[in-house]
């Protein structure tokens, strides 16, 4: 071996310590394709292909050996009755806790989550689920698949297995969300701000491709999540963000928010933007629309302001 091969292997070697070291002390809930490639070959590094009922993993391509997970049977507790939790109710500790396992994720694990499909909601309701158990390392690929593709990273026709099952002890939710009841009061506290992160449409009650009536809870302001991406797909930058959503909350404390959508998946990709921009992050309400709709209480529709 050279002099020069030699000492550009060692400063290669040190760049990639000095990149692992700044990405573990203060990590972004974003990353982007060209630095999930510095990545790959990482210890403990664990990627994740986050779908929806859409999709068959045997009809779609994978970032290279990025396991798959559904995002209605695992990420979920669907009941039979929808008014109670709505769409997609989180699953319980102890569920989500053998979904980790059996994946292989450990508390060391560093995850990166991405979507098939543009706008990260899928990947951004794990990484929520990650953070609210206390996970450090996780993180959601900035334009998903496609940017994958882009930039270049290895691609399989075939889902990764996990490695070993492993044995992560999860106790509770941290990360604040609330009840049905708790929006209920909200809609009559002015110390609150109640953000609906569905399309117009849904929210102004011309529609609903998905529940059972358009509309929208009482004193809830529509936010659409769009507006937290690109025209490319990509999350806006962080500082677009911070002056985004300060203006969204005005003199209201980011904490005093809660977010929410059809069934609760959108809405975390608010919260993850809001993340990203580094604010303080509001409250999740899970059952959304969905949960809202079904339970008799206050609606402002197209035909009435508060049935």
């Amino acid at each position: 071996m050279s002099i020069r091969v030699f000492l550009f292997s060692i400063l290669r070697d040190n760049y990639r310590i000095i990149y692992l070291f700044k990405m573990n002390k203060n990590i972004s809930p974003i990353i982007s394709a060209k630095e999930l490639l510095k990545l790959m070959k990482v210890k403990n590094l664990v990627i994740v292909d986050v779908t929806t009922k859409n999709f068959d993993k045997n009809e779609q391509r994978f970032i290279k050996e990025a396991l798959f997970i559904n995002l209605d049977l695992e990420l979920s507790n669907i009941k039979k009755d929808l008014s109670i939790g709505g769409r997609h109710p989180l699953p319980t500790i102890k569920q989500f806790k053998n979904t980790l396992n059996n994946l292989g994720i450990t508390k060391k694990s560093h995850v990166v989550l991405y979507d098939y499909v543009n706008g990260a909601s899928a990947a951004a309701r794990f990484w929520w689920m990650l953070k609210s158990i206390g996970h450090q390392k996780v993180q959601v690929l900035n334009g998903g698949f496609q940017e994958a593709v882009r930039n270049g990273i290895p691609i399989s026709s075939k889902a990764g297995e996990p490695l070993d099952i492993s044995n992560y002890k999860v106790t509770k939710w941290k990360w604040p969300k609330v009840s049905l009841q708790e929006v209920e009061k909200a809609t009559v506290d002015h110390k609150k701000l109640i953000i609906d992160v569905r399309d117009s449409y849904r929210y102004d009650g011309i529609s609903e491709p998905i529940d059972l009536i358009a509309g929208h809870i009482p004193n809830a302001i529509n936010v659409p999540f769009s507006n937290n991406n690109d025209s490319n797909g990509l999350f806006k930058s962080p500082d677009d963000l911070k002056v985004f959503y300060k203006n969204v909350f005005g003199n209201i404390k980011t904490t005093e928010g809660i977010v929410h959508c059809g069934s609760g998946v959108n809405a975390c990709q608010t919260i993850l933007a809001m993340a990203y921009a580094g604010l303080e992050i509001p409250s999740l309400y899970v059952g959304s629309w969905s949960e809202w709709s079904r339970n008799n209480k206050p609606m402002v529709t197209i035909n009435s302001s508060i049935e």
